[in-house]
C-alpha cells in the first residue's frame, strides 16, 4: 500500500533556510515529489533529517553521501534540477 504525504509539510521542511538547498529542494518538492516511485519519495523524507551541511555538501557536488538511499534521492533531485534549467 503506497504511503501518503503530506505535501505542506514536505515543503516546509524542504526550505531550509540556505538559499542554494531552497533553490534546489522547494522545486523538487512542489513539482516533482508526486510523480516519484514509492522508494524514492521514502528516501526524500529521509534525506529531509540530514544536516543541512551534508545536504549543502552533497546538493552542491562536493561530496557524496556514504548512504546510497541518501546518493539515489540527491541523484534524482540534481537530475530534476539540471532538467528544469534547460527548460
Amino acid at each position: 500500500m503506497a504511503e501518503t504525504y503530506d505535501l505542506n509539510r514536505l515543503f516546509w521542511h524542504s526550505r531550509r533556510g540556505m538559499l542554494e538547498l531552497d533553490l534546489l529542494l522547494v522545486p523538487f518538492v512542489k513539482e516533482a515529489f508526486n510523480d516519484l516511485a514509492d522508494d524514492d519519495k521514502k528516501r526524500y523524507v529521509d534525506l529531509l533529517a540530514c544536516e543541512d551541511q551534508d545536504l549543502f555538501a552533497w546538493l552542491l557536488q562536493r561530496s557524496e553521501p556514504a548512504n546510497s538511499d541518501h546518493a539515489k534521492i540527491v541523484q534524482r533531485i540534481l537530475e530534476y534540477n539540471q532538467r528544469a534549467a534547460t527548460c
